[in-house]
């Protein structure tokens, strides 16, 4: 898999910005994550370059525009999630206050993603994007005490789907537990 990182995204003109699964800062997100993990610095390096070649730029995500109607990602919040990890402090801070400058309001609100039908192998990818965006709202906080407002939010995304994810239909129940179980660790202690 890292093989194949390290072929694709020097070749990747564009990033991906869907709420599903081909979505890039998703997608980087996680390798970073993985690269850190394993130490490997070839990974991290160019998944860093990258991120920052697509994203830095960016500015006013417009985060009202979500969710899309079967979005289990959060483009606007993946990507600040990612920019989080792979810029310093003062240079997130700065990049965030122009791509998602409501998020530095402590009374920032985001309606969770409702299902209407749970048999719908599309409609419930809705419960994905409350979990997704739990955790990406709690990367975004962490270590970042004027981000601490977003952990309630976080939380509030949680507890509307979490109960969705036992005795659910299989539409749903075959893979909101592990974005389920992803959003819970990411709440801090």
């Amino acid at each position: 898999i890292v093989a194949r990182y390290l072929e694709f995204l020097p070749k990747l003109n564009y990033p991906i910005r869907v709420g599903e699964h081909p979505n890039t800062a998703f997608g980087l997100s996680f390798a970073f994550d993985y690269a850190l993990a394993t130490d490997n610095a070839q990974l991290q390096t160019l998944i860093e370059t990258r991120a920052k070649e697509f994203y830095s730029d960016d500015q006013d995500c417009p985060l009202e525009w979500e969710p899309s109607g079967f979005d289990f990602l959060s483009p606007c919040l993946e990507e600040a999630a990612l920019m989080k990890r792979v810029l310093a402090k003062d240079e997130f801070l700065s990049w965030v206050n122009d791509f998602l400058p409501e998020l530095n309001n402590e009374d920032f609100d985001i309606e969770v993603g409702k299902v209407s039908d749970r048999t719908d192998g599309k409609l419930v990818h809705l419960d994905g994007v409350n979990f997704s965006r739990a955790w990406s709202l709690n990367y975004i906080a962490k270590d970042l005490p004027e981000f601490n407002h977003l952990q309630n939010l976080a939380n509030k995304h949680i507890n509307y789907s979490l109960p969705s994810i036992v005795g659910d239909s299989y539409e749903g129940g075959h893979w909101l537990g592990s974005f389920a179980i992803y959003a819970l660790n990411s709440v801090s202690n």
